[in-house]
């Protein structure tokens, strides 16, 4: 679970609280617009809507949006429950989740916000792991390879540290079904990102994989690992190659908004409309990278079906 820094404490898996903090400086935009806005989820996604509530809150003081990372699984079992209002998910929901939704009565909305690409990562100190196809990465993630001999002959005899994010993310799964083929995962499992990272930097003999920001932020202490795609060509991952979809590990991340909140909850269409016209901004500035503008066009234009065009005109109008 990913520690926030705010304002000089520290709020490990609590509600980021900004909403109320900004804005008191005059009136602006949105000073006529209140409400509170409730949000779990991915631990990836996290960072994404931190930037965006710093820039949302100065323009709708009023409003306060609180953003908990309890992982992609855990904000949904909350939003399933319906104690939340969005949940941010690394991952698309699942079949059974869908499901579970349904018999509660929810509608929901689904938002593709930004691109990642899992990245995986050795120790900087590891100078012969250059590139790894799929099947080797399932066999390190299976345990079949102890060591890092048994994937490359002219690889070094000593017993592989795989970490891996624990069952609650969605990085977990997306891995699960990329990698794994629903198999298994032999690995250290944390349900903090930093930990892994910390982990992999602090064994000779360790690997990793994450979120494409949790390696941008950690690149000195890290060597990235190039993959190879079902064609056997070799991808690794920059912004352009998570953008077009090239880099074999890219994905997009969501925000799933519930719909009867999304239609009552002046807060909550707010926060939405902000996020979509943002347009990828904000998950630029997390070590993200933005969707094609058109994108976030669509679904701006789906969202003022969602809340209906009346709602729509009456915020432009402030």
């Amino acid at each position: 679970m990913k520690k926030w820094q705010l304002i000089g404490s520290t709020v490990i898996g609590a509600s980021l609280l900004l909403g109320a903090c900004s804005g008191s400086n005059g009136a602006s935009k949105g000073s006529d617009v209140e409400g509170k806005v409730k949000g779990d989820g991915s631990s990836t996604v996290g960072p994404i809507i931190e930037k965006l509530n710093e820039k949302f809150a100065k323009d709708y003081p009023k409003v306060t949006v609180s953003n908990s990372t309890a992982g992609t699984g855990g904000g949904f079992e909350k939003f399933i429950a319906g104690n939340t209002d969005f949940s941010n998910a690394s991952r698309p929901i699942k079949d059974e989740e869908k499901q579970k939704l349904k018999e509660k009565g929810i509608k929901y909305n689904e938002f593709k916000i930004a691109q990642d690409g899992v990245t995986i990562a050795v120790n900087k100190d590891n100078d012969f792991v250059k590139e790894l196809d799929k099947n080797q990465l399932k066999e390190i993630y299976s345990g079949k390879a102890k060591t890092w001999k048994d994937v490359n002959s002219k690889w070094p005899a000593k017993k592989i540290k795989a970490f891996s994010p624990d069952q609650s993310h969605g990085t977990y799964d997306f891995f699960t079904e990329e990698i794994m083929n629903k198999g298994d995962i032999n690995a250290e499992k944390n349900a903090d990102t930093n930990t892994i990272v910390q982990s992999v930097t602090k064994n000779k003999q360790g690997i990793g994989y994450f979120g494409y920001n949790f390696y941008e932020q950690n690149k000195d202490k890290l060597k990235e690992v190039k993959i190879k795609d079902a064609n056997g060509k070799l991808t690794e991952p920059t912004k352009k190659t998570i953008q077009d979809g090239s880099y074999a590990l890219s994905r997009p991340l969501y925000t799933y908004t519930n719909e009867k909140k999304l239609k009552e909850n002046k807060g909550l269409q707010a926060f939405t409309k902000f996020l979509l016209k943002d347009q990828g901004k904000a998950a630029e500035s997390a070590g993200f990278v933005a969707l094609p503008k058109e994108k976030y066009t669509e679904q701006q234009k789906e969202l003022d079906k969602i809340i209906g065009k009346d709602n729509d005109k009456k915020d432009s109008k402030k």
